[in-house]
């Protein structure tokens, strides 16, 4: 058998039912259609990586996977949670496990200063913790200088001087509570040497995924070549269940035993992966990954900006995507209120066209859509911020990596002091993800003072349907409303009467 090291040259040829595991070909054939890639991978006798929650949020499953570089040509090596990879997905991909890092003789970096640093206890969590800490110390803009750790009024950035941001690791659960070690390993390593074959392999693109059409025992997995090929599947066979960075459906596979009959992966459809930017328009499409948009948008949309670091982790962000939110109908969806604040529609496809929903219309109950089973959501347009005041604030248990109990979308036009506009979106107050219409009226053409605030404030706090759960009870949920105005203005208080007149 090849052994399961990476080498510095691309595999030249990968068949359809192979994936690159650790540098050796792997065949998927006969690989059932809800297997996920964790479970496939340890089947192979890689057995590193552990299952801990199977839904996502600690991280012990981490693996590594050839993407496109955000910033240059070549690749990146990106951590996903490989309990949520359907591993038919992986059809021609390239990944690394912790198996592929290093081996006992000649250890990885990454592995060396974990080991040295005693930042590995029961273990359990450790192959996990390595495979996200080796994506950051292969990330091509990572260098050496910031200023140490935390930056003040930075509540999102722990960076170290070696350039290494610890908020990688924070979708990595150690139930050993031993995070200081893990962290002083993480700010201990260097760069990567330049004969580093794992480094070698950025400067080759990353592999495209396989056009896929496999059926095990009864269960079928499509992966369309192009968007053409997936709407003309979706008017053949209505009840397909489309996939793309498969963060909530994986949980439904693993938690719920759910079984869908037709899956098609539409995560790398090029017509749902294109951004453009315009001084008047940005749109974005319904498949490109949190973090990508990240990268791609930089600070061009404030709102966006102080989103996407509180959305869940690193590991699910390299995966999750805004057509997701949007598809699952889930009230308490994160980037659901944010675009509504940023006045979003969807882009609908199918095979008689496209239409335009407005974000407002889209929802009409309970994870429900106007969205049809023949059709796809294939962007998101919403106007190019112009200055206007924008927050985005998240109420959870946990900062990072935690669903929202309730959360608020700000935007607010100010001239002079006064609002001449305002858009509020809310999430995990109502059966849908709604706008505060009462707040906004009250709100405009008022100063933005306290006292516009304070009598203001309750009507926030009347706003939607919020109801009692394992979260929250539906008194907290109205009261953080009230507060989350109350703390808008705190971080952006309004200009003095004085400083108005003159």
């Amino acid at each position: 058998m090849a052994e399961d090291r990476l080498d510095a040259e691309p595999v030249a040829e990968v068949t359809v039912d192979e994936v690159t595991v650790n540098g050796a070909l792997r065949s998927l054939d006969g690989v059932p259609v809800h297997t996920n890639a964790l479970d496939w991978l340890r089947s192979c006798g890689l057995t590193g990586s552990k299952e801990g929650c199977a839904e996502g949020e600690c991280g012990a499953c981490a693996m590594l996977i050839a993407t496109p570089s955000t910033d240059a040509a070549g690749a990146a090596w990106t951590a996903v949670n490989s309990c949520l990879v359907p591993a038919q997905a992986l059809r021609g991909q390239e990944i690394v496990t912790a198996e592929g890092l290093g081996t006992p003789e000649a250890l990885h970096p990454v592995q060396e200063v974990m080991a040295s640093g005693g930042g590995s206890q029961c273990g359990y969590c450790t192959p996990g913790f390595v495979c996200s800490m080796a994506g950051e110390y292969y990330r091509r803009d990572r260098a050496p200088g910031a200023d140490g750790d935390p930056l003040p009024g930075e509540p999102h950035t722990h960076v170290g001087a070696n350039g290494f941001d610890l908020h990688a690791l924070s979708g990595n659960l150690c139930r050993c509570t031993g995070y200081r070690p893990i962290r002083d390993a993480a700010y201990e390593l260097g760069m990567p040497d330049g004969d580093d074959p794992l480094a070698a392999r950025l400067r080759h693109p990353a592999p495209d995924p396989v056009p896929t059409d496999v059926t095990v025992d009864g269960a079928r997995f499509v992966r369309p070549a192009t968007l053409d090929e997936a709407v003309a599947l979706l008017a053949s066979e209505p009840d397909a269940r489309l996939v793309a960075g498969a963060t909530d459906w994986g949980v439904d596979v693993n938690l719920r035993g759910v079984r869908a009959p037709l899956v098609v992966a539409i995560d790398r459809l090029a017509e749902l992966r294109a951004v453009r930017v315009t001084d008047d328009e940005i749109e974005l499409g319904a498949a490109l990954t949190l973090t990508e948009i990240a990268a791609a948008l930089g600070d061009r949309v404030p709102l966006l900006s102080e989103l996407l670091p509180q959305f869940a982790s690193p590991l699910i962000r390299n995966r999750a995507t805004l057509g997701g939110n949007l598809g699952t109908g889930s009230p308490i969806g994160d980037s659901l209120p944010a675009l509504l604040a940023l006045g979003a529609s969807v882009t609908l496809a199918s095979r008689d066209g496209e239409r335009d929903v407005p974000l407002e219309e889209y929802f009409t109950g309970y994870r429900q859509t106007v969205r049809r089973d023949d059709e796809i959501i294939r962007a998101l347009r919403f106007p190019a911020p112009s200055g206007e005041l924008a927050a985005f604030h998240k109420i959870a248990k946990r900062r990072f990596d935690d669903i929202s109990s309730v959360a608020v979308a700000f935007v607010l036009d100010l001239q002079d002091g006064v609002v001449i506009d305002a858009r509020i979106g809310l999430g995990g107050v109502a059966a849908t993800p709604v706008r505060a219409r009462a707040t906004e009226q009250a709100l405009i053409g008022r100063e933005w003072s306290l006292a516009t605030v304070r009598e203001v404030a309750p009507v926030l706090g009347a706003e939607g349907t919020p109801m009692s759960d394992h979260r929250a009870s539906a008194a907290y949920r109205a009261a953080m409303l009230e507060n989350a105005l109350r703390k808008l203005f705190a971080r952006h208080p309004g200009p003095t009467a004085e400083a108005v007149a003159r």
